[in-house]
């Protein structure tokens, strides 16, 4: 089934547009793979970013979109990945970078357009595990800036994934968050009204 990718808001591809023709900003990048580059570069696979804030207490994921990535290829090869995200002004770029996580996510989004099921792709990042997955969620209508992870929803790790959590496998999120809550800290416990905080 087709792997579905949504749209990235026009301002946040025009950032990483305007920081491609830059050659200020891709001189400066720690991409050694983009400034050797020989050729047109373009930005493709828009992702929307989303971060796993914490797991409540009732085991339920708290996400928020943090940015949208681009892979960034020339020629036949991805070469490095661009980031934009939401300040107070709009879309900005925020950076350039290369390194394992695009190679894994390459890999991912070719395992995931052979599944049976369409999903629409995501990434969700895990900072208190130094985690990244390819997130496939199965509201494919939905514009990728909402939502949390459903259970029937499918998490692949990418590698380096932390240890004792198997990458480049897809996990349903019922199986993987069980595994997550035990080395995320959950959320601490709303106040009652009138407690004191």
């Amino acid at each position: 089934m087709p792997l579905l990718v949504p749209p990235a808001p026009a301002p946040a591809l025009r950032s990483v547009l305007t920081a491609l023709g830059s050659p200020t900003a891709v001189r400066e990048a720690r991409t050694p793979a983009l400034r050797n580059a020989q050729g047109p570069v373009t930005p493709e696979l828009p992702l929307p970013v989303h971060v796993l804030d914490r797991i409540t207490t009732k085991g339920e994921p708290v996400t928020r979109l943090a940015g949208w990535r681009f892979l960034i290829r020339s020629g036949d090869h991805v070469v490095a990945a661009a980031e934009s995200m939401l300040t107070p002004d709009g879309w900005a770029f925020s950076h350039f970078f290369e390194g394992p996580y695009i190679v894994s996510t390459e890999r991912a989004l070719r395992q995931a357009e052979t599944l049976t099921q369409s999903y629409q792709a995501r990434l969700l990042s895990v900072p208190g595990l130094y985690m990244l997955t390819l997130w496939l969620h199965g509201d494919r209508a939905s514009d990728g800036t909402a939502g949390h992870p459903a259970a029937t929803d499918l998490l692949v790790p990418l590698a380096p994934a932390p240890p004792g959590i198997a990458a480049n496998r897809p996990h349903r999120v019922a199986e993987l968050l069980p595994v997550l809550t035990l080395r995320v800290p959950p959320a601490p416990p709303t106040p009652l009204l009138g407690s004191p905080a």
